[in-house]
């Protein structure tokens, strides 16, 4: 048979084809009008697929440059900080928080668990500066309680700054940045707006930027003063990536059109569509006998599963992009070997969805030999969740195309 090459990982995702166009198409000067009110436009379509009323920034970098931004932009050598981690990238929060100085203290839990707010309350101090955390853990598929971070640090009247990595949780989670006071949130390209790696974008709250101007730590290309005094003329501060923009400005419509034309609607739809994917996997992997690696907090960006007792997830990786061209991702540092991940955002659909849990089906019979196993028994537990969770919907377009 012929084989189509699919990535199922969480970054970098499958590419929307109208934003390939309009990179193919991006052959213009990054100092003239043209590219000024694309910029502007991009920029402007930003804040509202973050859902914020906030200035929201572009850096020409993955999104680890707008997290090592946040922490160089907004703390001083010695500063306190509090990182919540549970997974790569919250370990990430700690080598950059470190290597500029600051005064780490961490919040750790196991792979695919997420922390307690007790936990988080004990741990913040009064001179604590910010507060570091992912709005999910694409390492472990672990979704965290933003919000009840945000409302914790409330509570305790805290003056610390909210810093959320929500590289994949933009996109895939239902989050209300200005509504629980998220002061700095981070996204990146090559996620939930289906473009390639290369862009970063992050907003920051009036209490951020005020960090901003105190803040002693060294920065010059990833100075966000400068940036957002340029990006108020329709240009960056340095050379930017005019293709990627582009890309991004077709995907936000992209985005947009799901929603009827409405941005916000459009994103809800993009959220849903994860949620309802990761639900049909969840479904289908037990059906299989398999275990989820984080069956109480899952996120929707990213499936993680535990590879059978004595096989390595390495082997489930490579047969399915051995036979079918199916990529997904192993487990990460002390999960290598242990985990596999399928990831749900972005372009992922139904039908990506029934596709590789149906591979999935056939690596399990010729090479997992699962007990119990019988073809159709995962394809039909995700099949019933597509049906529960889009019945509601169904019924009530129907009833609205009746009253018309």
């Amino acid at each position: 048979m012929i084989r189509k090459t699919r990535l199922f990982t969480p970054g970098p995702t499958p590419l929307l084809p109208a934003a390939q166009f309009a990179m193919a198409a991006a052959d213009i000067h990054h100092r003239t009008a043209e590219f000024r009110a694309l910029y502007l436009r991009v920029l402007e379509q930003l804040k509202t697929f973050v859902g914020t009323k906030n200035d929201v920034l572009l850096l020409a970098s993955s999104g680890t440059g707008a997290m090592e931004a946040s922490i160089s932009n907004l703390t001083s050598p010695g500063d306190r900080v509090l990182v919540l981690s549970a997974g790569k990238f919250g370990e990430r929060w700690t080598a950059i928080a470190k290597a500029f100085g600051c005064a780490v203290d961490v919040v750790s839990v196991p792979y695919g668990q997420t922390f307690l707010l007790e936990e988080v309350r004990k741990a913040l101090k009064i001179e604590t500066r910010a507060v570091l955390m992912q709005a999910t853990e694409s390492s472990t598929g672990v979704r965290h309680d933003v919000e009840g971070v945000a409302k914790l640090l409330k509570k305790q009247e805290s003056s610390a700054l909210l810093i959320v990595d929500a590289i994949t949780g933009l996109g895939t989670t239902h989050l209300d940045v200005d509504g629980w006071g998220v002061d700095v949130i981070i996204g990146g390209s090559q996620k939930a707006v289906m473009i390639p790696p290369g862009l970063a974008y992050l907003s920051l709250s009036d209490q951020a930027w005020e960090a901003t101007e105190v803040a002693q730590n060294p920065r010059y290309y990833f100075d966000l003063r400068k940036e957002r005094k340029n990006a108020q003329k329709g240009e960056s501060s340095y050379t930017p990536a005019v293709a990627l923009i582009a890309a991004l400005g077709a995907a936000l419509d992209f985005i947009a059109a799901q929603g009827g034309g409405d941005l916000a609607a459009g994103r809800k739809a993009l959220v849903e569509n994860a949620e309802t994917c990761a639900a049909m996997t969840r479904a289908a992997v037990e059906a299989l006998g398999l275990k989820l690696f984080a069956p109480v907090f899952p996120a929707a960006a990213a499936t993680a599963v535990y590879a059978p007792e004595g096989v390595d997830s390495g082997v489930i990786v490579k047969e399915l992009k051995n036979r079918f061209a199916a990529v997904v991702t192993n487990g990460q540092g002390e999960m290598k070997g242990q985990i596999f991940r399928i990831a749900h955002i972005g372009l992922f659909d139904y039908m990506d969805t029934i596709a590789i849990i149906g591979a999935l089906e056939q690596v399990a019979a010729s090479a997992l030999k699962l007990p119990g196993f019988a073809f159709g028994k995962a394809l039909a537990a995700a099949q019933k969740v597509y049906a529960e969770r889009t019945g509601a919907k169904k019924e009530a377009a129907e009833e609205a195309l009746a009253a018309r």
